[in-house]
């Protein structure tokens, strides 16, 4: 084969292919109802696990903006003086895996209550200051979890300590919860992406039915299975991919809808907290998804049918 002929087929191939690709859109076209509620389907199914990925992305900024430093709160006697509360922390300052104190005084604690509460008018009818004087004490970042527990003992064995309570437990909670979500969203991805492709499968199965004269008498005079299933697969890729780009319409929708409420609630917590929106990479994914998942579930359907339809039978 001469050099110059290999352009000519490569280029009499790709106008093949895509003469089949444009004359299977145009066959969805045909039937924009069904193809339509098909599309849906698998916008659904795609768009429900990347919505579920993406509310573990939110919820791992809440616990992304934890240092990841132990914290150590140490509440003292009511009846501890300020003088004796900086001598304990510096103290505390001198002990191994400690990176800082701050001492909080009770006064200050509660006009920190009192701007944060939204209860100023029953804070104002008490009699004497309830809150205790604390000594927050921030760990060093590589302190271990035993580390930690060991430093809280021995802290709250300190003279004037009436409590010290670790401020990890949540933390550690938040992101076991996270692994446990993002593991279920894994399945149900896998779950889901099974149903496209069935969803694909049987539509395809039910076109080739309907055309089943057809591609007897096409393989009568010669036509190979190759070029048979072509359609199809385009047909299927143009399901997935009208399904990707739908379900890429949703959930920007969803979380722009979300996000003003959201955004709401963490002002009311004196937090800055926003949702985090798809990326364009992130929403070119979905619909690249889809158009494998129905390109996949197109050639196995199609394959298996083709070789159970024998001309003359």
């Amino acid at each position: 084969m001469s050099r110059r002929a290999l352009p000519v087929r490569l280029k009499v191939g790709l106008a093949r292919h895509l003469q089949v690709a444009l004359a299977s859109l145009g066959e969805l076209t045909r039937r924009p109802l069904s193809s339509l509620l098909t599309a849906l389907v698998i916008a659904i199914a795609l768009a429900l696990p990347a919505g579920l990925h993406q509310l573990v992305v939110n919820l791992g900024k809440v616990a992304g903006g934890w240092d990841g430093a132990p914290t150590l709160s140490l509440f003292l006697q009511l009846d501890t003086q300020p003088a004796a509360a900086h001598d304990l922390a510096d103290r505390v300052r001198t002990l191994p895996n400690v990176a800082a104190v701050d001492y909080i005084s009770p006064e200050a604690a509660l006009a920190e209550f009192r701007e944060r509460s939204g209860l100023a008018e029953v804070i104002d009818l008490l009699d004497e200051n309830p809150l205790p004087p604390v000594l927050v004490v921030q760990l060093t970042r590589g302190a271990e979890r035993t580390d930690a527990a060991r430093l809280q003992a021995d802290l709250a064995a300190m003279e004037a300590v009436d409590l010290a309570q670790l401020d990890l437990a949540w933390v550690e909670r938040l992101q076991a919860i996270l692994a446990i979500i993002d593991r279920t969203v894994m399945v149900l991805a896998l779950l889901l992406a099974v149903g496209v492709v069935l969803i694909v499968g049987n539509t395809l199965r039910l076109a080739i039915a309907g055309r089943r004269e057809e591609i007897e008498i096409m393989k009568l005079i010669g036509g190979t299975d190759a070029f048979i299933r072509r359609p199809f697969l385009y047909t299927g890729l143009w399901y997935g991919l009208i399904g990707g780009l739908l379900g890429s319409l949703m959930m920007v929708v969803a979380l722009a809808l979300l996000a003003g409420p959201v955004h709401h609630l963490a002002t009311l917590y004196q937090s800055d907290f926003r949702l985090t929106l798809f990326e364009p990479v992130t929403l070119s994914l979905l619909p690249l998804a889809g158009a494998l998942l129905g390109l996949l579930a197109a050639w196995f359907t199609v394959s298996r049918h083709l070789r159970a339809i024998h001309p003359g039978e």
